[in-house]
């Protein structure tokens, strides 16, 4: 595993632009088992969360390379081999679990192994199971993984158990091809899930309502390839490097925002005293989502007067929410942060008082942070979930003297070439092995 080693202390400058989104790279890729023929993607982050999916989706007969930076192309044949799949890939991310989903449309019953990807607690498949138990697809859970059997197939009218974005996608993705009008309520209208649905709709399929939590999907016959599909920035890359110039009190430009996404996380920030300049909006290249470019400038910042939780969109982002730790332990007084979705992932948060940080962890799911922080370097193990990952290089750049992020597998899987990125910003950062 690579390591990083982190002279930090030192102000970032310049601009950085958001990459694309990786959640929604994932879900899209997922999709093409059911788009027969030559697709070609744009915008593709070079990340270990593609590259899994990469591997698996190879793996069973999908013909994947990259032919430009963040190009791929992507040819899918006429028959898939489900007993080839590359289990090791498959299972270090859950996003592949949406290959259940599109799977569907094309078997009668098959399996699939476990997934895993960041652990952070108990991850309850119920929510994928009663929503594609309604389209007439049974899935159980086994020691292995899960096998998938279509009793029926049928559209249908139902809510979803659970307002998730994955579970929202599982069931799109199951409900693109079947006859007739599924209407879809509680759906989540998050970025990654219009993005997909946006994709879709390109490939031939009828989704409305998108960007609503009411989504009604009239089923087509079959998917048609598509030539140059450019996946939308990421919003929670936006709040990572939102995160690191508030942390190293630097004066930092961020280009490419999708500001609907990030709305209520600036006014956070606002409330909190920090200096934002939003530029006008422009549109993306697909014409879908609004972007602003963001000056942050050094400020100084005080708790918010009440906790900080998410929920789902339009409310805080839930993978935005970690990201907030690093600016609450800058900030003066004192901040409770309740983090209700997942049972584990306060743990990693105190692994950041290793860095100066006074956190303390009152239950599974809140936490009282007291600031402003002192930062100080620390040698440090990466811990095995994507946002606390993050938040360690961004403390370890604020912290005067060397830190080291040991086995840092987890920061790649989301953020491309992040050390050549930052060390443009006049960050003293490499990465070893």
């Amino acid at each position: 595993m690579p390591n990083l080693i982190i002279n930090g202390g030192k102000k970032l400058t310049g601009e950085i632009r958001t990459n694309s989104a990786k959640n929604s790279a994932v879900a899209i890729l997922c999709s093409l088992p059911i788009i027969k023929g030559k697709t070609t993607l744009l915008g593709v982050p070079r990340i270990e969360e593609v590259n899994r999916i990469i591997e698996t989706l190879t793996s069973i007969g999908l013909k994947i390379k990259w032919t430009g930076a963040h190009k791929l192309e992507i040819i899918t044949p006429a028959k898939l081999n489900l007993k080839l799949i590359n289990q090791v890939a498959y299972g270090r991310t859950r996003s592949a679990i949406l290959l259940i989903g599109s799977l569907s449309n094309l078997y009668k019953n098959f399996s699939l192994p476990k997934t895993s990807g960041c652990k952070l607690g108990k991850r309850s498949v119920n929510p994928h199971i009663f929503a594609l138990n309604h389209l007439g697809i049974v899935v159980k859970a086994t020691g292995h993984g899960f096998s998938v059997l279509n009793k029926q197939t049928k559209n249908a009218d139902f809510p979803l158990y659970e307002s998730g974005d994955t579970v929202t996608e599982n069931a799109i993705l199951a409900a693109v091809l079947k006859p007739g009008k599924t209407f879809i309520h509680l759906a989540s209208s998050n970025y990654m899930v219009q993005d997909l649905c946006h994709f879709l709709n390109k490939a031939g399929a009828k989704i409305k309502n998108i960007g609503t939590t009411e989504l009604e999907i009239i089923g087509v016959k079959k998917l048609k390839p598509i030539k140059g599909y450019t996946i939308m920035p990421d919003p929670i890359e936006s709040m990572a490097f939102i995160s690191m110039a508030i942390a190293t009190n630097s004066s930092l430009k961020i280009t490419r925002c999708p500001i609907d996404f990030l709305r209520l996380e600036l006014e956070k920030l606002r409330v909190m005293g920090q200096k934002i300049k939003i530029s006008k909006k422009y549109k993306f290249k697909n014409g879908r989502f609004d972007l602003v470019d963001l000056k942050i400038i050094p400020s100084k910042i005080n708790a918010l007067p009440d906790k900080i939780y998410a929920r789902p969109f339009p409310g805080l982002n839930i993978d935005n929410l970690p990201l907030f730790v690093p600016i609450l332990m800058k900030a003066k007084g004192e901040s409770l942060l309740l983090d209700w979705v997942y049972e584990s992932r306060t743990q990693y948060y105190t692994l950041l008082n290793k860095l100066g940080g006074k956190i303390k962890r009152l239950d599974p799911h809140r936490v009282v942070i007291n600031g402003p922080t002192k930062f100080k370097p620390a040698k440090i193990k990466c811990p095995p979930a994507l946002r606390p990952a993050i938040n360690l290089l961004i403390c370890a750049l604020a912290a005067s003297g060397q830190s080291v992020i040991y086995d840092s597998y987890s920061i790649d899987r989301g953020y491309e070439n992040i050390c050549q990125r930052l060390y443009q910003l006049g960050a003293d950062i490499i990465k070893t092995k």
